[in-house]
């Protein structure tokens, strides 16, 4: 998605939940900054890491939904996984690593569980780690810990950073994906429904909770950014929830 495509997105999200760009234009400084300081790797050294290497354009794509355990699965009976590229949207990490699975690539607003987003990096998982108004305070005292750092926010791409387009780490996912040339897309764990894991929110208690209304929305726009998806590019898009 092209930034100006993602731009009519982005206003709408910015009336919707109340945001201040400025401020997403702030922590998007703040991790240019600290990837400028620390290292960091750009999509085309990630395409051929992950997407050369493995000579493909099939990936999947783990949500942290409430079907992600029954999909990891079903996927490690049904499919060859060194035939995919493999992406977890944060906290879907958690999932993966407790089914031995490390993903190729972690898209990541650092908020899912941190030591299991350090594990994956330390497995070589490449994260991709995104900036927005409310996670300066994260991205100042977690980014310096990750190796091979590709850095993404939700404003204009300024620096070292990205914008492939989507708002939630798993519709990120999605068209970081699409970025890294992806012809086949399957979605793992993304139900887009009302109920929220403990993957998606790891301080609640319970493993299934009702979603709050701000998470609820914000399923409604991956919902409606995954079908901007099939209705505006020749991708194949799976989703196994179908």
């Amino acid at each position: 998605m092209k930034f100006s495509d993602w731009e009519t997105w982005y206003e709408k999200i910015l009336d919707d939940f109340g945001f201040i760009r400025e401020d997403d234009e702030d922590s998007a400084k703040l991790l240019d900054k600290v990837l400028d300081e620390e290292g960091y790797i750009t999509i085309e050294e990630l395409k051929e890491n992950c997407v050369d290497f493995k000579n493909t354009d099939k990936f999947i794509v783990f949500g942290a939904g409430p079907s992600i355990k029954k999909h990891i699965h079903d996927i490690r009976e049904n499919y060859n996984l060194d035939d995919y590229v493999l992406v977890s949207a944060d906290g879907a990490t958690t999932a993966l690593l407790e089914g031995h699975i490390v993903p190729d690539i972690v898209a990541t607003d650092l908020d899912g569980n941190m030591d299991d987003l350090l594990a994956a990096n330390y497995r070589h998982a490449y994260p991709v780690i995104h900036a927005h108004g409310n996670n300066k305070e994260l991205i100042e005292k977690y980014v310096p810990f990750f190796d091979n750092v590709l850095g993404t926010t939700q404003s204009k791409p300024e620096g070292h950073l990205y914008n492939f387009g989507g708002f939630t780490d798993g519709d990120r996912a999605m068209f970081l994906s699409l970025a890294l040339g992806a012809k086949t897309l399957i979605l793992a764990g993304m139900d887009f429904g009302t109920i929220v894991t403990q993957y998606s929110r790891p301080k609640n208690p319970g493993r299934l909770m009702p979603a709050d209304e701000i998470k609820t929305k914000k399923l409604e726009y991956a919902e409606n950014l995954t079908n901007w998806i099939r209705e505006n590019t020749d991708v194949e898009l799976i989703n196994l929830c179908d």
